[in-house]
């Protein structure tokens, strides 16, 4: 399927690693011209040179720590400056769970994944809805839909609702805003903390990934590059039905029904 995104212009924040660096990779490969940002310039230009090289695509790293205003004022300066105006933002930077958050780390969490997002928004939704079109996809998480971390669950739960209010906000001038929930993702992280709760618990990190798979209705861990085609879809003009709401990519948690 062709997404239409050849000649777009997309910023992926969290874009270093993980989820993030496999939407970037999506959007490349789709045609898109990519800024990724992260905190470390370093590894954001590592890894944009080698998504050039891999794609033949546009891409070009920034670095900038999005729980600040200024710096996201900065970012925004020099992604205009490099690739002029911005077609899609693709929400991602988050402190990534290593399975349960200290209630104490709230403040921080609000901070740097609700308000950062906002600030991202607001650095480029005011120019998409000059042009009359433009995509936000944020990432949220499916501790937002479970307890067992406060801290995990309002952080999720926050970015869908502020989703749902820059959708109706943004709608009519032709701004699609959506919310996209992983799950347990076999991300270099996750993979990484399944090892640490292995040695913690004498376990082995083989049989904890089948606990966690036997959880999930497709019967294994879902892969970045299947959270990242769920972005790109989201992120192109096939998706103009879809405004305010929020996709579930974590293979279909077993038991709970949400409508």
């Amino acid at each position: 399927m062709d997404l239409h995104l050849t000649g777009r212009r997309a910023v992926v924040t969290g874009g270093s690693r993980g989820i993030g660096l496999a939407v970037a990779r999506t959007l490349a490969v789709e045609g898109a011209s990519v800024a990724l940002v992260a905190r470390s310039a370093r590894r954001a230009e590592e890894q944009a040179a080698l998504l050039r090289e891999e794609t033949g695509a546009e891409v070009v790293a920034v670095a900038a720590d999005t729980g600040y205003d200024a710096s996201v004022t900065g970012m925004a300066r020099t992604v205009r400056e490099r690739l002029g105006h911005v077609d899609i933002l693709v929400n991602n930077a988050a402190t990534t769970n290593p399975g349960a958050f200290p209630d104490d780390a709230l403040e921080t969490e609000i901070n740097v994944k609700v308000r950062g997002y906002l600030r991202c928004v607001r650095a480029f939704a005011p120019a998409m809805t000059e042009r009359g079109w433009g995509r936000i996809i944020n990432v949220s998480g499916l501790a937002a839909r479970q307890s067992g971390s406060v801290t995990g669950s309002v952080r999720n739960a926050a970015v869908v609702a502020m989703t749902k209010n820059l959708a109706d906000e943004l709608g009519p001038n032709g701004v699609n805003v959506v919310s996209v929930q992983p799950g347990a993702t076999r991300t270099r992280t996750w993979l990484d903390n399944l090892a640490v709760r292995a040695a913690a618990t004498g376990s082995d990190p083989a049989e904890l990934e089948e606990r966690a798979a036997a959880a999930v209705s497709i019967g294994r861990v879902v892969e970045p590059h299947e959270v990242a085609a769920v972005v790109a879809f989201l992120a192109s003009p096939l998706s103009v039905a879809v405004n305010g709401d929020t996709i579930a990519a974590g293979g279909g948690l077993k038991g709970p029904i949400h409508y």
